[in-house]
C-alpha cells in the first residue's frame, strides 16, 4: 500500500509546496494536486517535478470540459517527462456549478466525454500514426463543414517518455463508476467509508471489470482522509476539521437533486442527514449545516485515534481492496504523523 496526500488547493501554494520534499524524505509516495477555479494545476505539477525525486504527482484533477482532448494529452506528455516519467493524469467530468459557472462550457453527456477524452489521449500517447477520430464530442480533423476544411491529422511531435501514462478517474456516480473500472488505471473516489463502499460501489465495479482490456492489469484505488495518532484527548478534536468540507460538498456542490456527494451519502445510509445538511447549506445556515455531519460519517472517513485504531483503520483500507491510502496528516507534526503512518503501512 502506497500513501498519498494532496495540496490544498485552497492555501498559500508556496507555503504547502516547501513542505512536500519532507514529506517525500518521510514516506509519501504520491502527491496529488487539485484545481477546482483556484490557481491552475498545472503550473503547480510543474514545480513539484522540479523540487521532488520520488513521488508520483497526479492531476487531481483536471476537469474534461476546460482544456482540449490533445491539450491533456500534451500536458500529461510534459509533465511525464519533467518528472522522469512519474505523472498521472487525473481526469474528472467536475460538476456543472463549475464547468457552466466558472469556465462558461456546457455540461453535457460527461460519461460519454470522458470515454472520449480517455481513447484520444491514449492515440496521442501510442503515437503509431496521424490521430483520426469520430466521436459524438470529439472529432479529429474538425469536419470541413465545421471549419476552415484545412485540418489535417497530426502526430505528436514529441516521443513521449511512456506511451502508456497513467489515467486517474475521479468518479462517483454508477455509470462513471463503471467507466472507471473500464478503463482507468487508478481510481479517485470521495467519502470512501471501506465498511460499505463496495455495498455502494460493488456492482458498479463488477460492469465495468468485466468490460476491462487485460494489459491494464488491475484498477488501483486511492481513498483515505484525515490522520492523526494519539489519544482521544489527543486528537479526537480533529474529527470536527472534516465539517466544514462534507457540508460544502454534501450541501452546496450542486442544487437538489444534481449534487453527486450527496447522493452518495445518501446511498450509504445517512439519507436523511445529507437531505438536513444540504436544506441548511443552501438556506445559508452553513455553521448548522457543519453540525448536523454525522459524527459516525466523519469517523468512518478517517484514520484518527490512537496506534492501535489507526492499525485497524488501515487494515479495513486495504480489505477494501485501497491500494493507495490518500490522507491528510493534522496535528502539530504533520512530517511525524507521515512516518508513523508509514511504519504502519509497511
Amino acid at each position: 500500500m502506497k500513501i498519498g496526500m494532496a495540496i490544498e488547493y485552497a492555501r498559500d501554494p508556496l507555503a504547502q509546496l516547501a513542505k512536500v520534499p519532507d514529506y517525500e524524505r518521510a514516506g509519501v509516495d504520491l502527491v496529488w494536486v487539485a484545481e477546482a477555479y483556484g490557481i491552475d494545476a498545472v503550473s503547480v505539477m510543474g514545480y513539484l517535478a522540479s523540487i521532488t525525486n520520488t513521488v508520483e504527482i497526479a492531476s487531481g484533477i483536471l476537469p474534461i470540459y476546460t482544456r482540449t482532448p490533445s491539450l491533456l494529452a500534451q500536458t500529461a506528455v510534459g509533465l511525464d517527462t519533467l518528472s522522469n516519467g512519474r505523472f498521472i493524469l487525473g481526469l474528472g467530468a467536475s460538476g456543472p456549478q463549475v464547468i457552466e459557472g466558472w469556465h462558461g462550457v456546457k455540461y453535457e453527456r460527461p460519461i460519454q466525454a470522458t470515454r472520449e477524452v480517455i481513447e484520444i489521449c491514449r492515440k496521442i500517447w501510442a503515437r503509431d500514426e496521424p490521430v483520426t477520430y469520430d466521436g459524438r464530442h470529439f472529432t479529429l480533423p474538425l469536419p470541413p463543414e465545421d471549419g476552415t476544411g484545412l485540418g489535417k491529422p497530426l502526430k505528436i511531435i514529441n516521443h513521449p517518455k511512456r506511451a502508456d501514462i497513467p489515467i486517474l478517474l475521479a468518479s462517483l456516480g454508477p455509470k462513471n463508476v463503471e467507466l472507471t473500472a473500464e478503463l482507468a488505471n487508478e481510481w479517485l473516489p470521495v467519502f470512501f467509508v471501506p465498511e460499505r463502499a463496495m455495498s455502494v460501489w460493488g456492482e458498479d465495479l463488477d460492469r465495468g471489470n468485466a468490460k476491462r482490456h487485460s494489459a491494464l492489469g488491475s484498477m488501483g484505488i486511492i481513498a483515505g482522509g484525515p490522520v492523526a495518532i494519539g489519544t482521544d484527548d489527543e486528537v479526537g478534536r480533529y474529527r470536527d476539521l472534516g465539517r466544514p468540507m462534507a457540508a460544502l460538498y454534501i450541501g452546496g456542490m450542486g442544487a437538489k437533486g444534481r449534487n453527486f456527494y450527496n447522493d452518495l451519502v445518501s446511498r450509504y445510509g445517512w439519507e436523511a442527514e445529507a437531505e438536513q445538511i444540504q436544506d441548511l447549506y443552501l438556506a445559508g445556515h452553513k455553521e448548522d449545516a457543519m453540525a448536523a455531519v454525522p459524527d459516525e460519517l466523519l469517523a468512518a472517513t478517517s484514520l484518527i485515534g490512537d496506534l492501535g485504531y489507526v492499525r485497524e483503520r488501515v487494515d479495513a483500507y486495504r480489505e477494501a481492496g485501497v491500494t493507495t491510502l490518500n490522507v491528510t496528516p493534522v496535528g502539530p507534526d504533520p512530517v511525524r504523523v507521515i512516518e508513523q503512518l508509514r511504519d504502519i503501512v509497511g
